[in-house]
């Protein structure tokens, strides 16, 4: 999907069951684009949070206040009110970046049809190249879904009490803003940023193993022997780095890979390559973890759906492991 299909057919996919048909498509992509303006009254609560609030939290805090302005009434809503989103996200993520650094108020419409550009275009304020839009949209065809994880439990749990879809995707960007979730990617360009060469990458990482210290982006709670994800990944990284006539960022990320995998038989997951691919395509590092909400709504709000769909509560059990039963004594006899 990642190399043949661009986002939107597979975010239909994820919402209603089957790749679209050419009129579907074109539908859908019109129905986003003229969702994308951003009310008065969330530019305002936008221009409120400072630059040194996490992207993340400004997502998180725009996903409540549009739940506010435009309410989901009833579950007959999910769909418009998934679409809204997915429109919206990018265009107040790049409102609230140029606002709260620059304080300009920029206009969040753009003639790109598709999310990935549309995005690019903002940022930037020019229409992205063909090679860089269509690698940031495959990184969204990666992180669109990935079965249970840590974000989409916490937002089936939200749905499962019969809270509404804002509630639930906000429930799973809270979740994911941790960095052993959504972060690592941010967390690894860091990493990879101490370095000015593959030999000091490799000594920097050895020492960092000798301190116990956790290296990111590494390892995966599904898979045992590689992430496929990063495979894909990785070779966009590496066009871009040749796009570009740099290839430090790639070589000093490879040499990490290959000291991991030589020492501790670790391999990259989805976020390694795709920090030094998103620094290509000048994204901010902070404005890494938001890119994989954008692409993960698709997938928190297909599960929404389908808790919907067949609805029980999800209430897991507790073994207590506290000290034993005590008796009650009254205040005056405990020392």
């Amino acid at each position: 999907l990642a190399e043949h299909a661009m986002f939107e057919e597979v975010a239909w996919l994820l919402l209603y069951g089957e790749l679209p048909k050419q009129h579907e498509l074109d539908e859908f992509l019109a129905r986003l684009q003229s969702q994308r303006g951003l009310p008065a009254q969330l530019k305002a609560v936008l221009a409120q949070l400072p630059e040194s609030a996490h992207p993340m939290d400004v997502l998180r805090t725009a996903c409540s206040a549009l739940g506010c302005l435009e309410p989901e009434h009833t579950a007959a809503d999910q769909q418009r009110v998934t679409e809204r989103l997915l429109a919206i996200f990018p265009s107040a993520l790049a409102y609230w970046h140029h606002f709260a650094r620059s304080g300009n108020r920029i206009d969040t419409e753009s003639p790109e049809p598709t999310m990935a550009g549309h995005f690019l275009h903002l940022l930037h304020g020019v229409q992205p190249s063909v090679e860089h839009r269509l690698a940031l949209d495959a990184s969204f065809t990666l992180y669109a879904e990935h079965e249970f994880n840590a974000s989409t439990f916490a937002a089936r749990v939200t749905a499962s009490t019969l809270s509404d879809m804002y509630s639930a995707i906000t429930s799973g960007i809270g979740t994911l803003r941790g960095p052993l979730h959504g972060g690592a990617n941010e967390q690894a360009m860091e990493l990879i940023d101490r370095f000015t060469d593959p030999d000091q990458a490799e000594q920097g990482v050895l020492g960092a193993l000798a301190r116990k210290e956790k290296i990111m982006g590494f390892g995966h709670r599904v898979y045992r022997t590689r992430d496929p994800r990063s495979d894909v990944i990785k070779e966009l990284s590496r066009r871009l780095a040749q796009a570009s006539g740099d290839m430090r960022l790639f070589d000093v990320s490879e040499r990490i890979e290959q000291v991991l995998r030589r020492e501790k038989k670790l391999f990259p997951n989805l976020d390694f390559y795709a920090a030094s691919a998103y620094r290509f395509l000048g994204i901010p590092t902070p404005l890494f973890t938001p890119l994989f909400v954008f692409a993960r709504t698709a997938g928190w709000a297909a599960h929404v759906f389908e808790q919907r769909a067949d609805n029980r509560l999800i209430r897991p059990t507790a073994d207590y492991i506290g000290p034993p039963p005590r008796a009650f004594r009254p205040i005056a006899q405990r020392s």
